[in-house]
This record gives C-alpha cells, structure tokens and sequence, in this order.
C-alpha cells in the first residue's frame, strides 16, 4: 500500500493562475451546489442579496460589498448552517431608461413617446439583459458564491404581482393616497423623486443670492418704504404670491436718508450693512399681517387676490432678512401657508422645467437659466437692493444629474410618516455595523421621515396597480389572477408592464363606470425594497420558503444605502409585516483611488475590477477589501496597496505552505498515529498549537462580530509568527525530517487554512488539495465542505504565552545591540547578560531558542554578574516636569541629578520611582526623567520595557574560527541554491584558500560545515573536472567547487 503523501508545491506562486485552476475545479466538482446539498435541513442563516443595477459596466466598489456579502454566508456556512444565497438583478427604473435613451440618442420622454412605450420597453429589457453577463463574470471571477441560475429579477411578472400584493396591503391600511404637494421633480426625465433618491444627489453650486424690495401699498407704511426679501431663487419670483414673516419676531424700518426698507430687527446690520439706522419705528409680524405690496414681476396672471404679508412659524431670524418670499408651487412650506390663507397656486413652469412659451422676458427659458435676466431686469427698474453669489448645496438628479426643483403636482404617496414609531423600533432591534449608524445617519434619517413619494411618470418600471373610474373610485389589483377576475378575460399570460396593462380596463366594483389604469410606475427602490418577499413570488407561491427565511440575518451594502436600500427594506417590511427585513446590517465606505480622489472616467483613475484581479489575484483583492483597514471607512485602493497585501500576508503563507511540502516530501513524511501527541512534543511546538487554538477563538468572534478588520489582523499577526519565528527556530529540525515539528505545522497549516477560506477562498482551497486532502482519509472534498475550527481553550497556555513573549523581546534587544555594536549576526559571541522580569524561571528550551538566536555560547543573569555594564546618566525632561511644577521645576531637576541614576532607571523601569524635594517626595513618570545609559567599553546593552540584554563583545580566537565556518556556510548554501540543486541533495566540494585564519577555520569546523550544507564529501585541495564552476569570495579569499554527490 502506498503511503499518502502531499502534492509537489512550488516555492513560487502565480496566483491569478492559481485562481482559474481553482474555479475549473469549483465549475467541474459543483463544489457551490455541493456546499448546499450538504447543509440542507440545518438551521437557516438568512442573507440577502441587494440587486445590482444591470445597466452598465461593474466597477471596483462592486468587488467590496461582494467580498462581504460572500465572506459571512461561507463562514456560516463552514458553523453548520444552511446559507442559501439566491442572486437578484434590479431591472427596472431610471438608470436603465437614461442609459437606453443614451443609446438611442434621445434627449426627453418627446423621443420616447414618439418611439414607442412598447418599443422603448422592449430595449430597456434587452439592456439589462445584456448588462448582466458583465456582473456575472465579476462574480465568478472574484468567488463569489451565489446562485445566478435562480436569479430573481425585478421586472419578471412574479416579482411584478408580489409587489402588486404588498402595495394593494399597504393601500388597505389606508397608507397609499394621492395628494398635491410639492416634492423634487426632475425637468430632464419629467419625473418626481423620492425623498431618499433626493438625498442621493447633492452638488455644491453657486446661486445668485437677490436682495429685492417689495414696494408697500397697503398698512402704515405704503407709498413710504418697502419690504426686503432675501431669496436664492430669483426665478420664483415670477410667481411670488406671498411674504411670510414670523408673527412673534419685531421688525424695524430703516433709512439710510433716501429710503425706508423693512427688516427684521436681529438682522438689520446684517442685511443692510453700514450706513442704515433705524428710524425707531417697529412692528410685530403679527400687525404686519395681510400688508400689501407691489410684487416685483407681472407676468402671470393671479386669479384671486394676493400679495399680502402673511405669518409663518417656519420663518427665522438666521439669514437673509426675516422676510420670505412665498411661491407655493415650488416650495413644501410656502404650500402650506398659502393653503392656510386660500392664497391660490400659480405656476409658471413646464414639466421639462421651462417657462411657459408665452411669458415676457423669460418665456422658453429653463428655470435655472432665467435667473440672470430677472435679476438684471430687476436691477433696470430699481428694485434690486444687492446681489451676491451663494455658495450652497442644491439637490440635483442623481442619475442625469439635472438640477431639480420642487413642484407642486398630485403624486401617490405611501404615509410613512404614519409608521414612524414602528420604524424606530425596529431600528432599535437591529445591529448596526458600525454602531454609530443606528442613532446617527440611519436614525436621523427615520427620525425625519417624510412620506414616500412613490409614483413616477415614466415608463420602464412596475405600474402602479390603482384603476380609477370617472366618479373616483379606486381599486387596487394585487395580481394578474385578480384582473382576470375583474375583466372576465384571462390575463394570466399578461405582460405587466407600459403599454400592455395600460389597455386594461374593467367595471369599477363600486359603480358601472370604466375604470382605467393610473398613467404611472412606481419608485425602482420599492422594487428592490420588496425583494426579500417578492423573490419568491409571495404570496402566490413558495409560502413556506419565504417564511423561513423573513427576515435575513444578514446584509450588506455602502454607506449610502441608508438612503437606499437599507430604507427601503425596513420600510417596506415594517408597512407589509410590521417587522424590519433583516436583522444585521455592515454598512461599507466608499472606495477611493490610490490618490485619495474619488474613481471616475474624467480623472482617469478607475479601476477595472477582471484586469485588477487578473493582475494581483482576486484573493488579494478580497483580502484587501476586507481587512485592509476598517471596512466602514472610505479607503484608498490602488496597485501598490493590494501588493503590499499579496507580499505580507498571502505570499509569507504560501511560502510557509511550500516549506512544509518541501521537507515533508524529502523525509516521506505524512501524519499518522505514530507523530508523537501534543504534550510530548518540544515547547517550540506547544506554544504555537497554544496560539493557534488563541486565534481560532478570536477569530471566530471576531467574524461573529461581522469584524473582517480584526479577523485579518489576528491571521496576518499569527502567519507572521508562524514563518518568521516557529518556521525559522525550527529549520534545522525539518531538515532532519523531525516528526513533532512535520506534525504541528500539518496541523496548524490545517486549521489556518480553514480560517482563511472565507476571506480567501482561492489559495486555502489550493492549499487544501495540496497538502490535507491528499494525507487526510475522511477529508472533505473541498476546504469549503469542511467544518470550521473549534478551539480547545484547555489547550491555550497563557503563562507560555507571556514566556515567548519575554523571549522574543529579549531577541528583538540582543538583534538591536549587537547590529549597534557593529558585530555581524553570523559572529558568535561568547555570552549575553540578561535582566528581566521572568527570565530566571524560563523553560530551559526557551533559553536554548534565545542562545542560538543571539548567536552566543551561553546566557546569565545581569545580576550575577558584579559592577555594572553601563555608565547611567539622569536629568530632568523639563518640557514634561514643566507642565506639573510650573516655577518649581528647578528644585525637582535638582534632586534628579542628586538621586542615584542607576537606581532611578532601574526604578522607572518597573514604573515610577521616587525622589525628595524640599523635604517633600515627588513621585516621577518615565517620560518625566531622560535617562541616559553609555556601555562599558568591550559590552553592547540594550534597555526597554524593564528589559536589558547586555552583549559580552570580546571574540577570542576560537569565535573569530566560528564566524568565519558560518560565514563559508553561507557562501556554500548560497552556491547549492544557485547550482539547482534540491533542499535534500546532497554534495561533493573542494575548497581552497590564501587566508591562514579561513584555512584554520574550515579545517577545525569541516564537520560542522559538511553537516549543514548536506557534504558527503568535504575537503581541502584542488577540485577535479567534475566538479561544477568555481565559486569565489574575495572577502574571504576562497575559491570552492561542487557537485552533487
């Protein structure tokens, strides 16, 4: 029977290549629908997938919610649940119809409605479905586990009819109404938007900011002064209907000796600057009441009278002048306090946000557009008082970017104002990732909740399902089951979409009237909102399923999908369910370029995420995205950060992986019942199976925490430790093919592997084939099949823990003195001199590791020695002490430098020490004493932390032999590697030499050096024609030859 043994690993890696390797074996083994099968009937763990738009090309910031969204399904999975992970495309909505008329080159719904609704429909369908290929390949290629061939997709008449049904819940609750308000209204796309798409697209604008006097006609004042309104929306002038003013605030007449203007008193020097006084005249808001003055345009006719002040509560004394213009068709509060005084609503601008033809002066012109020419014909007749930019932010489209304005207009809204309460409570019930998002950005979002304005009027998106007859009766259909009912035909094969359910019509149940479909579709985001239900097709099918899986324990999305989807869902699910759709939430930061810009095509700087992936690998990527800093954070990614990653973390891992291989194969090793247990193995090996039971513990709670960040660290950390202090200490043993060092660093390889698979899932699956399948019996077919680590806490040793920890300090010291000292690390040195706390109760194998690292015969204690190695000064840090004794400071430097140094440093080393000022005692920090330490001559010492290493310096000719051997071991082993020789080969070599003392050196070490570089043969003298090229260090005057034995 042939003994089980590991798969040949090369030292180097291409991981890109490793990657497509990996995902024809996924592909070929059905390893995605295998992990399912497998955890069929455990318990649920719920995520949901947020739909992407599929209506162009994907970008970086797609890889870094999927690393999320892929990262905790497979750890959850790996802890024993069930994870189904079903795909979503989001089809319908602006981003697709903009993107087609982009194509069609149409510049307004005058195309589209010239073109065809069908027509126009049917393109932007084709153009999601060709978009999607380029999301999918981004998904498969960065590993991303998800079922796409039972993708849900929102413009499927399953979905349709789901969301059909929630809407038909919510208007039998009474929250669905039609009502007249003002609300954002894109001119481009002729359409309103939501209070949540509003939020999405702010731009930072200059404005004209217009002082303009209102001549008064009527009250104490006419024909003597007028009112000074502040506006920055010169072109709602032409509609001005009202002055608002608060009815509490006093309000002064001031001149400046040529005319009397009206402001509010608070604000006098503000509005008017110098020049102006008061004439002592004041009124109150509420005596100024119905006022009336002379407006300052007369190009719209007013039906009813108007042009009278009226009181507001809204109205403050911040800026501008106390006075506020009211135009209700264009403004939320100016509606409402004009509808209070009956006050009519005058509109002057089209839906694609132009004048209307007919008007004077601005008739045709687009609504931003006119300001100039108001402001100047306001400057030609004297009635503008000043005129300055305004810098602000101003709510633009947020996907045509076309400034917007607020338009009064009828709109179906659902009254989510109503639910609130339930809102917040839900909010309360969910975890937040980062927390702050709770009660800050998410909760003041719902905190200042308005209704949803959901009705669109567009085309490409789900009818809103309301028919109304000509006496106003309203029904709402959940289903196409429920039309086919109400017409008596069968609707059952209907397309629910413009223009095709826009031709059906029926009876209205309540009276003989026809009742016809309302022209509008509804808002994309309650699709995607609706998603963890309509999915499913509920309530119409997969009842069972759906119930199960409500709500989701888990999603993830950017930051500003608390805008978004992140509402959309809660609202959704609180209004249909009175419960919040998931339970979970990590919301991400936005990706950056490397230069701290933000990505886009003008600056150049957008990374492609397939050639980014094909160029670092897509777990390099991943790993990044998830523990490169904090997730929650915006974050730099660029080519130089994702190396670092590749170079520090998974090449250090990889090549530990292909140590292990190397040396497990050359000694035919594999693990068996016959590997010595855990407990009889050397104290090297115990403290890294302690570590490693320490980090499968954090780790787990840290992705129990949703904390990719710390989980990265604490791998990255512990893959550092393991290569470069376990692997490096125990070289020498794995060369000898010892079975305690092959058996503990299987099993740790083992368990990292399994740890890392979710966040990196390619090269731990690689690993996995390479090294565990092959020597494991029972071993699961794919890493990610496999059950996740359980730590044994008995097994964390955390008294060894500290031991090591000593230990490698004490290293770190020793390195830093004798590279201080000019003294090579390959130079052996006949003793160090040690003080630290703990040190004299070390393992003696613990001592053992800190002689061979420092490369000294033997160690001692600091105190067994007598005198001191070190001359140590101390002086007061005065910019520290200052802060404490201010004019005393002179008298605490003074008995610093009367205490004994040494005792002060050996004082603060362990803390604080104590020195007597004036009679008094003065306790003193570390950073309050400079303390200076000068070694003796023919010693190195190195202090910190309460810990000194001292280096005994002196190389008797014996060490100054030794340094030589090892620096000719080095020469040779470099040589072996450059010859292509393997780690096992071993070697025939001649030396020769003109230095006495190298002669002398390798003649006296010639065993040990045979012993290290795997000589059979090793000897002085001139080589023979077989022997490979000469190779030569002037250094050392040696020339030597080799080959392989």
């Amino acid at each position: 029977m042939t003994t089980p043994t590991y798969r040949q690993v090369p030292a180097q890696v291409d991981l890109p290549a490793l990657e497509h390797a990996v995902l024809d074996f996924w592909r070929e083994q059905k390893i995605f629908a295998k992990s399912l099968e497998q955890s069929e009937g455990r318990p649920e763990w719920v995520f949901y997938e947020g739909p992407p738009t599929a209506n162009g090309m994907p970008g970086a910031h797609h890889i870094e919610a999927r690393v999320f969204k892929d990262v905790f399904p497979r750890f959850r999975t790996m802890r024993g649940y069930h994870v189904a992970r079903k795909a979503g495309w989001d089809c319908h909505g602006l981003p697709v119809e903009l993107a087609v008329e982009k194509e069609l080159g149409f510049t307004g719904k005058q195309d589209i409605e010239a073109y065809g609704i069908a027509e126009f429909n049917a393109r932007c369908r084709e153009s999601v479905t060709r978009h999607t290929d380029a999301f999918t390949d981004l998904t498969n290629r960065m590993g991303y586990w998800v079922d796409l061939d039972d993708a849900y997709r929102t413009m499927d008449p399953e979905y349709v009819e789901s969301v059909w049904w929630s809407l038909k819940e919510i208007f039998n609750k009474g929250l669905l109404v039609q009502d007249y308000r003002v609300a954002p209204w894109c001119p481009r796309d002729e359409t309103g938007l939501s209070d949540h798409e509003l939020a999405q697209g702010y731009e930072t604008i200059v404005d004209p900011s217009v002082y303009v006097r209102f001549p008064l006609t009527s009250g104490p004042l006419a024909g003597e002064a007028a009112l000074l309104v502040w506006t920055t929306t010169p072109w709602t002038l032409v509609s001005n209907t009202a002055v608002a003013v608060h009815p509490t605030v006093t309000y002064v007449v001031a001149t400046n000796g040529e005319e009397k203007l009206v402001v509010a008193e608070p604000l006098v020097g503000k509005a008017l600057g110098e020049g102006w006084e008061t004439t002592g005249e004041t009124f109150t808001g509420a005596e100024m009441e119905r006022w009336t003055y002379q407006r300052p345009f007369e190009l719209v006719e007013f039906p009813e009278p108007a042009h009278y002040v009226v009181n507001a509560e809204y109205v403050t004394t911040e800026d501008g002048t106390g006075l506020v213009h009211q135009s209700p068709a264009f403004g939320e509060d100016d509606l409402k306090v004009c509808r209070a005084y009956g006050l009519p609503v005058v509109n002057p601008v089209r839906r694609n946000g132009t004048f209307e033809e007919d008007l004077p002066l601005v008739g045709g012109v687009f609504f931003k557009k006119a300001d100039e020419k108001l402001t100047e014909d306001l400057q030609d007749r004297g009635l503008l008082f000043k005129h300055v930019p305004y810098e602000h932010s101003y709510p633009h489209c947020w996907r045509c970017h076309t400034a917007l304005l607020y338009y009064a207009q009828p709109s179906w809204y659902i009254r989510t104002t109503a639910v609130k309460d339930r809102l917040l409570q839900e909010n309360e019930k969910t975890n937040w990732f980062p927390e702050s998002v709770k009660h800050g950005r998410f909760g003041d979002w719902l905190n200042n909740n308005i209704d949803w304005a959901l009705s669109r009027s567009r085309y490409w998106g789900t009818p809103l399902p309301l028919w109304r007859c000509e006496n106003d009766h309203l029904t709402c259909v959940g289903s196409r089951a429920e039309l086919t009912e109400l017409t008596g035909t069968d609707q059952s094969e209907l397309d629910p979409h413009r223009p095709y359910i826009d031709a059906v019509t029926f009876t209205c149940p309540q009276c003989e009237e026809t009742a016809t479909r309302v022209p509008e579709v509804i808002d994309a985001w309650y699709d995607s909102g609706s998603m963890p239900f309509a999915q499913w097709g509920y309530p119409y099918k997969n009842k069972e399923i759906f119930e199960s899986r409500y709500p989701a324990q888990f999603i993830s999305e950017a930051i500003d999908q608390t805008r978004g989807w992140f509402y959309t869902m809660m609202a959704v699910g609180t209004l249909v369910f009175d419960k919040s759709s998931y339970e979970n939430v990590v919301c991400l930061g936005h990706i950056l370029a490397e230069d701290g810009r933000k990505m886009s095509k003008h600056l150049g700087n957008i990374l492609q995420p397939i050639p980014l992936m094909d160029q670092h690998g897509a777990d390099a990527v991943r790993w990044f995205m998830a523990a490169g800093g904090s997730p929650w954070a915006a974050r730099r990614v660029g080519h130089g950060t994702i190396q670092e990653v590749v170079r520090k973390t998974l090449l250090t891992y990889w090549n530990t992986v292909a140590f292990q291989a190397l040396y497990a194969r050359t000694s035919g090793w594999a693990p068996s019942g016959a590997d010595p247990a855990p407990a009889d193995r050397p104290v090297l090996d115990r403290w890294l199976l302690s570590e490693l039971h320490a980090l499968t513990d954090q780790v787990t709670q840290a992705l129990e925490a949703y904390d990719t960040q710390r989980a990265g660290k604490l791998l990255s950390a512990f893959v550092d430790d393991l290569s470069n202090w376990y692997v490096r200490r125990s070289r020498r043993r794995f060369w000898q093919g010892d079975k305690a060092a092959l058996r503990t660093l299987h099993e740790v390889v083992e368990t990292v592997t399994r740890l890392m698979a979710p966040l990196t899932p390619f090269i731990t699956e690689r690993v996995w084939q390479d090294l565990v399948a092959p020597v494991t019996p029972d071993a699961p077919e794919s890493v990610h099949l496999s059950s996740w680590p359980e730590p044994d806490l008995s097994a964390i040793d955390p008294a060894l823990s500290r031991q090591m920890v000593l230990v490698r300090r004490l290293v770190e010291l020793g390195r830093a003195t004798r590279a201080e000292s000019g003294v090579k690390t390959r130079q052996p040195l006949s003793r160090a001199l040690i003080a630290a706390t703990g040190f004299d109760s070390l393992d003696p194998e613990l001592h053992a590791q800190i002689t061979e690292e420092l490369n000294v015969s033997g160690l001692a204690s600091l105190s067994e020695v007598g005198g001191s190695l070190v001359d140590t000064t101390a002086k007061a840090n005065f910019r520290a002490l200052g802060k404490r004794f201010g004019k005393g400071v002179q008298a605490v430097a003074k008995a610093i430098a009367e205490t004994d140094a040494a005792a002060l440093s050996l004082a603060l080393r362990e803390g604080t020490a104590a020195v007597l000022v004036d009679g008094e005692t003065v306790t003193l920090a570390p950073d309050e004493v400079i303390i200076t330490e000068t070694p003796r001559e023919g010693w190195s010492v190195a202090s910190d932390s309460g810990a000194t290493v001292a280096l005994d310096l002196e190389i008797t000719e014996e060490l100054r032999q030794a340094g030589l051997a090892r620096d000719a071991i080095r020469l040779i082993q470099e040589a072996r590697k450059n010859s292509g020789l393997d780690v096992a080969d071993r070697i025939a070599l001649r030396w020769t030499s003109t230095d006495p003392a190298v002669i002398a050196a390798l003649s006296e070490h010639s065993d040990l050096i045979a012993d290290e570089v795997l000589a059979t043969d090793f000897a002085q003298g001139q080589a023979e024609d077989t022997y490979g090229a000469p190779f030569t260090d002037e250094s050392l005057s040696l020339t030597f030859r080799l080959h392989k034995a």
